[in-house]
């Protein structure tokens, strides 16, 4: 399948909405194709995140990444948090994936960040073989915490 990754537009939305309320559904949430426009449109209008999407030779977006911006205060530099990482089933298995982690890297190349960091499930060991297999290593430094409102 041949297919490309771009950088994302607000003008893209059709593209990426649904690519992302599918994302949501994986992760257990109702299927609510206006929020996730109306989420996507936020991010792009008030330029909070960068969305990378791989569009097949149709012009149809079949997985997209969102990277949100981060800064270490301890390096006094920028980094980006790779959050979403969603390819649709029928593209699975023919390198969307790849193509969208390597661009991303190379995006925050580009932008002068000194890393990136993602987090996945711990049931989630094909993820975890695909990032290990990019040259992503697994935290052991640092505990992460979370709390929810």
């Amino acid at each position: 399948m041949s297919f490309a990754v771009r950088q994302a537009t607000i003008h893209d939305l059709d593209l990426v909405a649904p690519l992302f309320d599918a994302y949501r559904q994986f992760y257990g949430q109702p299927a609510d194709p206006g929020l996730a426009r109306r989420f996507l449109a936020e991010r792009f209008q008030h330029h909070e995140s960068v969305v990378l999407l791989a569009v097949d030779g149709q012009g149809d977006g079949i997985g997209f990444t969102q990277l949100y911006p981060l800064f270490s205060s301890v390096r006094a530099a920028r980094k980006y948090l790779l959050n979403d990482l969603f390819v649709a089933s029928q593209a699975r298995r023919g390198g969307v994936a790849v193509a969208l982690l390597r661009e991303a890297a190379d995006y925050a190349r580009a932008a002068g960040a000194v890393g990136m960091s993602l987090s996945t499930a711990h049931t989630n060991e094909a993820a975890q073989r695909l990032y290990e297999s990019l040259g992503w290593k697994r935290e052991l430094e640092f505990r992460e915490y979370s709390i929810a409102f």
